[in-house]
């Protein structure tokens, strides 16, 4: 069954935050280290990134290494790190093909030189491209990066730039690592898993989440879809009440 003849264009969430689990599990079900799910898990990648330009998904955001990842056995981070910066340079001239344009967020100044090397210069590559932005989440937690905004704010009251009755949600939004992308529209968490984990805690106030059994590596278009299908299913209410409609559906 084709699946995007299910999806509704006119529908579609605008951005799509990813919290990519179950690279490990996977892995250990076949007998192999760790770093041989996270390998295949760039497919998962690319399949996810495919699939939303396909349908007209304008934001993807991937949490692809936590501030918590740092405290990881060092051979793991380390190759973790060795497999970033070669994703990197593989991807980049498919992502520039896709019309892909790539940015990313968290405390980037942590990664090893080389990493923010590649980055930088795939950023930079991709810089023009508008089909679809790809961020990826290194060194990143949403305490961390709510923290760093208030560091930002504080700054800006000490060095009597702004008064404190002047900080407002705007101010705040604007100093977060996500100043320059809408907030998510949905979240969606491979692996079983029903948490956040620490990611885009402030983003998300009026996110809808989608969980699945599926481990990451195993993670295609087809779960995508079904995860916008989903979504599409759903009333998104902002706090106000159910629409008649909604309310007739539910009581027949």
């Amino acid at each position: 069954m084709d699946l995007k003849q299910h999806i509704d264009k006119e529908n579609l969430p605008q951005h799509v935050a990813l919290i990519m689990d179950g690279n490990g599990r996977w892995a250990k079900q076949r007998g192999q280290e760790r770093i041989f799910g996270h390998e295949q898990g760039i497919e998962a990648v690319r399949d996810t990134v495919k699939a939303a330009v396909e349908i007209g998904v304008k934001y993807l955001t991937f949490f692809a290494f936590s501030t918590e990842n740092w405290c990881r056995p060092h051979k793991e981070v380390e190759t973790l790190m060795d497999l970033l910066v070669q994703a990197i340079g593989t991807e980049t001239p498919e992502l520039n093909e896709n019309g892909v344009k790539l940015q990313a967020i968290g405390d980037l100044e942590a990664l090893p030189a080389k990493c923010r090397e590649k980055l930088g210069e795939a950023m930079e590559l991709t810089a023009d491209n508008d089909k679809l932005t790809v961020t990826i989440a290194l060194s990143y937690s949403a305490r961390w990066e709510v923290v760093h905004a208030v560091q930002k704010i504080a700054q800006k009251v000490a060095e009597r730039h702004i008064l404190p009755d002047e900080i407002d949600e705007e101010m705040f939004v604007n100093a977060l690592e996500t100043a320059n992308t809408p907030d998510p529209d949905l979240l969606i968490r491979t692996s079983g898993e029903l948490r956040l984990s620490n990611f885009l805690l402030w983003q998300i106030a009026y996110t809808e989440l989608y969980f699945t059994p599926v481990y990451w590596p195993d993670f295609r278009k087809r779960h995508f879809f079904h995860a916008i299908i989903d979504y599409q299913r759903r009333e998104r209410r902002f706090g106000k009440i159910p629409t008649t409609e909604t309310l007739l559906s539910k009581n027949t």
